[in-house]
């Protein structure tokens, strides 16, 4: 994470194979049905390049169309089933590990906050999307 910035941390227990969670948390067909902080929102578009260097972009709009942006990145260290983290397009850090016990999947993201929304905001949105996330992923 970078230096003299407020790092937030989102996690959830997810209850299926690494291998599903994985696939969900990565392959484009996935993650748009998953990626949005609420029912308004949504994802119609994700592109993925999983590898170190490779970069990902993931449309997110307001269902109305009143607003939409680009999340994107490039990855800086990928490990499967274990470790993904990427620099955004803005320059923050995110890192998201997955620990497996048994059955469960903890799945756990930091990344760097950014200056324009307060740091309760931030934490709230990225947490409702991991939720989302887990729901979905427990449904497969």
């Amino acid at each position: 994470m970078s230096e003299n910035t407020t790092v937030i941390t989102v996690s959830a227990n997810v209850q299926a194979p690494i291998e599903n969670i994985w696939a969900a948390w990565n392959e484009p067909q996935h993650v748009t049905q998953w990626n949005s902080a609420s029912p308004d929102w949504h994802t119609p578009t994700a592109e993925n390049d999983l590898r170190v260097g490779g970069s990902f972009k993931y449309r997110m709009e307001a269902k109305d169309g009143s607003f939409g942006f680009d999340f994107e990145g490039v990855y800086d260290e990928v490990k499967p089933n274990e470790l993904i983290s990427y620099t955004m397009s803005d320059g923050r850090r995110v890192s998201t590990t997955f620990q497996t016990t048994g059955d469960t999947t903890q799945v756990t993201t930091n990344f760097d906050a950014e200056n324009e929304n307060p740091v309760e905001m931030q934490q709230v949105g990225w947490q409702a999307i991991l939720d989302n996330f887990k729901k979905y992923t427990e449904a497969l």
